[in-house]
């Protein structure tokens, strides 16, 4: 599949105008490039593996919107830029757009993902080896404890922290006879690693769809076969037949690396999942909703029993207490 991508040159300061200004005329789903540094909220919300440390902020943006190429039905690229430059000259009339300059290129669905190649590298997470398909193993790791996972759209392959902070606390609880309920599974990394450190069997949920093929490539690569990691599309918040599905009183960890206000509604449906005695292992907070997602679990009647931390982010580990019923 191959688009036109029409690229804007202009200032942070005309970045929302101008996306508005193209949305009137077609042009979505704006790809926006800028140096301006990340917000906490917005690294809180933006569960991303791979975040360079970015450069100084210039006040240049690149505004770039891509239009699909359909057999039969050519892009008028000529005629685009047209209508780009006339809404930009508009706008100068009130407001400054810095250059203004519109480039035109032509892309595929392929170059997107082979980007991430030039950041991703495999890394150890203490001692688990993370690996890519277009690296080789090195012969002297070749007897380490290796996951195979490759960088996707959406989902995760371990180098964020609250990945790592979920993978050390999950290997501390795991036994042989674990049964795992891993929620917002995405990629299915924290379950595979939990398959490949030895417990019995795994359920995921998630509520994007992309999930199940994501997690399927990574099961094969990994060897895991299909019996031991069930997962489905639903939300369990709100589902019942999500909860239903996932059964009762049937895990001995549920694990959750997901937004802390997201876990604050999770938290009290979840404890319905867990066995008494069972673990429940939360990440994806920033360290301002430490004592949010703590008061929420002991609202629900868990007790907390670890909190970890790596770099701004916070793992917190509950156990269901045996009387609850």
């Amino acid at each position: 599949m191959k688009w036109k991508k029409f690229t804007i040159k202009t200032i942070t300061d005309a970045e929302d105008i101008i996306i508005s200004t193209l949305y009137d005329i077609g042009l979505e789903g704006a790809q926006i490039e800028d140096k301006i540094p990340l917000t906490p909220l917005e690294k809180e919300q933006m569960f991303v593996d791979i975040l360079p440390d970015a450069p100084e902020d210039d006040g240049i943006a690149y505004l770039s919107f891509f239009v699909e190429e359909r057999d039969g039905d050519p892009v008028d690229a000529d005629g685009m830029v047209l209508r780009i430059k006339q809404e930009l000259s508009d706008l100068r009339n009130f407001m400054d757009v810095g250059e203004g300059t519109v480039m035109v290129s032509e892309t595929e669905d392929i170059d997107w993902i082979n980007n991430w190649k030039q950041f991703f590298h495999q890394f150890y997470i203490d001692d688990l080896l993370v690996i890519p398909s277009w690296e080789e193993v090195r012969p002297e790791d070749r007897d380490k404890k290796i996951l195979h996972i490759d960088p996707g759209t959406a989902f995760g392959t371990g180098m964020h922290e609250t990945t790592q902070l979920c993978i050390r606390q999950l290997k501390k609880y795991i036994t042989p006879e674990t049964e795992l309920l891993d929620v917002g599974t995405g990629s299915g990394i924290l379950a595979i690693i939990s398959l490949m450190y030895g417990i019995r069997h795994a359920f995921g949920t998630d509520l994007d769809p992309c999930a199940v093929e994501a997690v399927r490539e990574n099961m094969e690569a990994n060897h895991i076969a299909p019996e031991c990691f069930e997962m489905m599309i639903g939300n369990i918040i709100s589902d019942r037949a999500v909860q239903d599905r996932a059964g009762y009183a049937k895990y001995d960890i549920v694990v959750a690396n997901i937004l802390a206000d997201v876990l604050v509604s999770l938290t009290p449906v979840i404890v319905n999942q867990l066995k008494p005695g069972g673990v429940y292992i939360t990440s994806g907070i920033i360290d301002n909703k430490e004592q949010t997602v703590c008061d929420a679990v002991e609202a629900a009647g868990l007790e907390v029993v670890e909190v970890t931390r790596q770099g701004e982010w916070v793992s917190v580990t509950a156990r269901r207490k045996c009387g609850i019923s």
